[in-house]
């Protein structure tokens, strides 16, 4: 299989959820295993959660290469990560690892329509099993609902502008693939970027799809519920929404006094692991630690 993902803060983030032998961790994006065989290898019991099939493979391979026993992965959503914890008979836990980013498979092999730079299928499903696809929202919402959901979810300031081209270009011929809506963004957000002009729109289509930050949202009372006392939540967001859903979270247990604050800024990476990574650039860690 593929190289599935380059774990993003891949040292801080064991350092802040201080692995410790013969203790629990939940990984609740477990990803192509990057975080998880650390956690393993340093002799903590893993409970790892992903709703891409392929990343639970990937993860798989790579824990049994390592020959180390004490993990467990299971092909779900972390929106139940309560409910299969309590399953699993695996809480309370030391520590909770999530990593929000799309891998580098999911972008470059999934053959979903993730990237802007492919020509694929406009799909954007993590989960296969789910039933709407970015094609379903591009060809069916109407220009209003286009609108509201670029400038929602991808913070778009163009989004008028580009709903508008999407709703001209669908009378012609739905929009099938990724790099036919890539190219009609492309043409309607022509000022510089530091990033791709089609960035924001992929990225709003894919939290929509996925309903991501309404999981996490759900996901992150759950998580901090199931740790013990000392137990460590630690978060790695990658665009604004998500990081602002873990600040105000993570605030908001502080202020109750029912947490410790772990990372008075968010930690981001390295100019070293960004020129090896690039993908890393927009990675934002922060860390809570349960009273």
């Amino acid at each position: 299989m593929a190289e599935f993902h380059e774990p993003a803060l891949l040292k801080e983030t064991l350092t802040y959820l201080n692995v410790r032998s013969n203790k629990k961790y939940i990984d609740a994006t477990v990803g192509g295993g990057g975080h998880a065989v650390e956690i393993v290898k340093r002799g903590g019991n893993l409970l790892g959660l992903d709703v891409d099939p392929d990343a639970i493979d990937a993860a798989r391979e790579k824990l049994e290469k390592l020959g180390a026993k004490g993990w467990v992965l299971r092909a779900q959503n972390f929106k139940n990560i309560d409910k299969i914890a309590k399953e699993n008979d695996f809480y309370p836990v030391t520590g909770i690892l999530y990593d929000l980013g799309l891998s580098s498979y999911q972008l470059e092999h999934s053959g979903r329509g993730f990237s802007f730079q492919k020509n694929e299928p406009l799909d954007m499903r993590a989960d296969p099993d789910l039933k709407v696809t970015a094609a379903d929202l591009v060809n069916g919402l109407s220009e209003k609902e286009l609108v509201k959901l670029f400038e929602k979810y991808g913070e778009e300031s163009r989004a008028r502008a580009v709903a508008g081209a999407i709703i001209r270009s669908r009378w012609d011929k739905p929009i099938r693939t990724s790099a036919e809506l890539a190219d009609i963004v492309t043409q309607v957000v022509r000022e510089p970027r530091k990033t791709h002009p089609a960035t924001k729109v992929f990225q709003a289509l894919r939290i929509a799809v996925n309903d991501e930050l309404n999981n996490l949202q759900s996901s992150l009372p759950q998580a901090f519920g199931l740790l013990e006392a000392d137990g460590r939540l630690v978060v790695i967001s990658f665009h604004s929404l998500e990081d602002r859903i873990v600040k105000d979270f993570m605030k908001n247990m502080i202020k109750k006094d029912l947490g410790g604050e772990l990372t008075r800024k968010p930690v981001v990476p390295s100019d070293e692991e960004i020129e090896k990574n690039p993908r890393t650039r927009s990675a934002k860690l922060r860390a809570l630690e349960k009273k």
